[in-house]
């Protein structure tokens, strides 16, 4: 009996064997597809949109609300690009009508001695106002710092970072309206994310191919560019 339970064991080690090695060459495969994360995030796509009511519109989680989102932000798109109406005009005139209608609803239903539904207080606290403040401040200082760094040239991986942002924006501006500019970043804003959370793994993938190939080529750019100054100073001194 023990002969046959040492060779059911050896068997059994042998599949086994054979089976980790089987089952370790998906893993190992699925975390080298899965090792780049995009904006190199370290939690969950939900959680790095904040993970509240907000993050739920911006996923799609509250399907209602975020097409509601797209439906208002095209009317308002064309009301504001095809009537050529000016945006301070019709916000103050929404909102006077807005505002005369709620002021005539209060004194009917005081006239006719009904009770209207109770309002949700609308309070800014103070710890939500610090904050607010507080992520404002780090961000300021972490433009103000890239500016510093930009103005030396020590990073010159930062400097054309910001040089094709600004060359990308002054092309669009030129060939596209303030508003129309607003209206295709809010709709990429509520399509985007939620078709990247619903595509992560094959996104990340991709993402990581180009990030890899996009780091060689920097790594080239930037040794090239590091031997200029000493040739340059070779030369002064010869």
């Amino acid at each position: 009996m023990g002969h046959s339970d040492d060779l059911c064991n050896i068997e059994g080690d042998g599949d086994g064997r054979s089976n980790n090695g089987a089952s370790d060459a998906p893993s190992t495969s699925a975390a080298t597809s899965s090792a780049y994360k995009l904006f190199g995030r370290e939690t969950s796509f939900h959680q790095m949109m904040g993970g509240g009511k907000a993050a739920d519109v911006i996923l799609w989680r509250r399907r209602r609300v975020s097409f509601g989102i797209i439906v208002a932000a095209t009317v308002a798109w064309i009301i504001f690009e095809y009537s050529e109406l000016p945006f301070l005009s019709v916000s103050s005139d929404v909102l006077l009508i807005l505002i005369v209608l709620l002021f005539l609803r209060a004194n009917y239903a005081a006239f006719r001695k009904k009770q209207l539904p109770a309002l949700p207080e609308l309070v800014l606290s103070e710890e939500m106002v610090n904050n607010a403040a507080a992520s404002f401040r780090v961000k300021i200082n972490y433009m103000l710092l890239m500016a510093h760094d930009i103005t030396l040239g020590k990073d010159f991986k930062l400097f054309f970072k910001v040089v094709i942002v600004l060359w990308l924006l002054s092309v669009i501006g030129s060939v596209i309206s303030f508003f129309t500019l607003a209206y295709i970043g809010t709709i990429i804003f509520i399509t985007v994310p939620a078709l990247y959370n619903k595509f992560e793994d094959q996104v990340d993938r991709y993402a990581g191919k180009i990030h890899r190939q996009f780091s060689r080529h920097y790594k080239i750019v930037d040794e090239s560019i590091s031997r200029l100054p000493r040739s340059i100073s070779k030369d002064k001194e010869l």
